[in-house]
């Protein structure tokens, strides 16, 4: 990673309270990322630090709404780290081109989008410019594990 990208990472990581060294865990026969026509595509990510998901539950019931862009960020730092594995740094993004936030939500719980800003403005933060992308936010019933939020996303790398 590049110096500037590395240490803005590195102040989320501490800014979230969590260390994001070491191997991700993954949960079923699938590979993390799959690198196509110089886009990367990252599996959906849950808010898993170590082998525990941090914010689990429903929100708009018992996650509130902090706690679930919470979860959106740390789902996006997963992805970030996933990204450095697979192309040896984030300086192989050129341009995050889509992100999917899955908000697990109750009735009348209306602010995916602002679960998925979260994930958004964190992905600015690290990558500048080349963090912007489209988006696509929804809610749903139920995330594995219990999960407030899944997030996947695709990167041209170069």
């Amino acid at each position: 990673m590049s110096d500037t990208r590395m240490v803005r990472f590195q102040a989320e990581a501490t800014r979230l309270g969590y260390d994001f060294s070491g191997p991700l865990q993954i949960g079923g026969n699938y590979v993390s990322t799959l690198k196509h026509g110089g886009v990367l595509h990252i599996s959906g990510q849950v808010p898993r630090v170590g082998s525990e998901v941090v914010v689990v539950g429903e929100a708009g019931t018992d996650v509130t709404l902090e706690r679930a862009q919470h979860a959106a960020q740390v789902c996006a730092m997963r992805a970030r780290v996933l990204i450095a594995q697979a192309e040896g740094s984030l300086d192989a993004v050129q341009q995050v081109l889509s992100v999917r936030v899955y908000t697990r939500s109750a009735p009348g719980f209306t602010q995916q989008s602002e679960v998925a800003n979260a994930a958004s403005d964190l992905l600015v933060r690290v990558l500048g410019p080349a963090g912007t992308h489209t988006r696509t936010s929804v809610g749903v019933a139920q995330l594995p594990k219990g999960a407030v939020v899944e997030l996947d996303m695709a990167v041209a790398v170069a």
